[in-house]
């Protein structure tokens, strides 16, 4: 699900809730995003969402008349507002919520009120207890201040929420995610004081920050920490690894694990678009949303360089880098058997006007090929920004990053970018052996005269 909404952010460049519930109801019926092709494991309230999603769905192709091959791309802004995309029953607070929300503030890290408030809206979607929503925020927030360079010790202090309470646009956190805010998950002696993995989204928040906390600074020692308190394990571990892995960095990561990771180029990629797509977003026009700005003010300074991680992108000098002309599709959907052509969008969703012959999206045959340009452009074609790709198609599964130049990198991630090369021109055979020179065709012309001649008269 984490790849999914990654894929709906660098589609759309904004945060797009319909969008990301339609790649949620793909990855839970055609395997979409998946590592074996199918929707593995699902939890009860994630999988409950997604069907009220569909339902409401399919009151919504009756109530506007359109195609049922059109309701997933809706672009149109007015259609969008009118789409209710909370489709959580009130009291949901289980952890799926929290451990997906990572490419939000990745994507928002420059605006830290827009970044925090977007993370607990993607969680309250699918979730919509306000635990969850505001386990969300608090998380996200600590992943947006590890981004701008925040020490551990900062971002572990009992007063990083109160000093830094602009990031929450004035809704104070609610009683549960406040006292963990302050300090309860500091318990050394984990299991044994209390600390649980479980799919309650206070406790899963409560134990992938202990595991933080007490993981001597090696990302390989928290994730196992977290995954040994048992119960929940995997979702504890996927939580820690949000926060863990923007702190310290890819680099960081164990080789031994990252060697086995499914479709590691393909993610790799995913997350410079990440770096690449998040450069160029603007905070919302909207007048809701005005202070919530970009406040350089914000990053912590301090004469310590032993407790203080450098900023993981000096915005100063670092620009982001330029793409490589016509690379892979931006647009992640589940394959069809009619190729997307490069007509126009219409102003209603999005695609393009060619026919398609299936009336649903079927079941994928490559879960991570890019085959369709279908809801790649923004709400409004006509007035959209210039796509920093063509919305096109290709064969590759696995994308392009954004191509740099030689002397620009971006730290984000601690990946050391390299120049994407340009693909080999294709090998001309020789002469001799892709046609006849010109005296064999002189001599094979003489002898198909010659039998021509002999052939009788009609």
């Amino acid at each position: 699900m984490a790849l999914c909404l990654a894929n709906s952010l660098v589609t759309k460049g904004e945060f797009n809730p319909y969008d990301q519930l339609v790649r949620y109801k793909w990855w839970w019926k055609n395997g979409y995003m998946s590592s074996t092709g199918e929707c593995f494991d699902i939890g009860k309230a994630t999988k409950e969402s997604i069907e009220t999603f569909c339902r409401r769905q399919e009151r919504f192709i009756q109530k506007i008349n359109i195609p049922e091959t059109d309701i997933d791309y809706l672009d149109a802004p007015e259609l969008l507002a009118e789409f209710n995309v909370k489709c959580s029953q009130p009291d949901v607070a289980g952890n799926g919520a929290l451990m997906r929300l990572a490419p939000v503030p990745l994507f928002f890290f420059r605006y830290p009120a827009i970044a925090v408030e977007y993370s607990g809206i993607s969680g309250e979607i699918t979730h919509g207890d306000r635990k969850a929503y505001d386990a969300c925020r608090y998380y996200a927030a600590l992943i947006v201040g590890a981004l701008r360079g925040y020490s551990k010790k900062q971002l572990l202090d009992e007063r990083f929420y109160s000093a830094n309470e602009d990031w929450f646009s004035g809704k104070p956190l609610c009683p549960e995610i406040r006292q963990i805010a302050e300090g309860t998950f500091k318990r050394p002696r984990g299991y044994d004081d209390g600390i649980r993995g479980t799919g309650y989204v206070v406790n899963a928040l409560e134990a992938a920050l202990w595991a933080f906390c007490f993981d001597n600074n090696s990302f390989e020692q928290g994730a196992l920490a977290a995954v040994n308190l048992g119960d929940d394990t995997d979702t504890t571990a996927a939580i820690y690894g949000q926060l863990a892995g923007a702190y310290y960095g890819y680099k960081q990561l164990p080789e031994k694990w990252l060697k086995h990771v499914y479709a590691h180029k393909f993610m790799t990629n995913l997350s410079k678009w990440i770096v690449y797509e998040g450069g160029h977003s603007r905070p919302p026009e909207d007048k809701s949303t005005q202070q919530l700005q970009h406040d350089e003010s914000k990053i912590p300074k301090t004469n310590n360089k032993s407790t203080t991680k450098a900023p993981l992108i000096n915005e100063s000098k670092a620009t982001v880098p330029k793409p490589v002309p016509n690379p892979s599709n931006r647009t992640q959907h589940p394959p069809t058997n009619t190729k997307a052509s490069g007509s126009k969008s219409t102003p209603l969703t999005g695609k393009p006007s060619s026919n398609r012959t299936s009336s649903v999206a079927p079941k994928p045959q490559n879960n991570l090929h890019t085959t369709r340009s279908i809801g790649a452009s923004r709400s409004n074609p006509s007035q959209s920004q210039a796509s920093p790709v063509k919305s096109n198609v290709r064969s590759d599964p696995t994308p392009k990053a954004p191509k740099e130049s030689t002397h620009q990198t971006t730290e984000l991630f601690h990946i050391t970018k390299k120049e994407i090369s340009e693909q080999p021109e294709p090998k001309i055979s020789k002469q001799s052996n892709s046609r006849p020179n010109n005296a064999q065709s002189t001599t094979n012309a003489k002898l198909q005269a010659k039998k021509t001649s002999n052939l009788p008269k009609k």
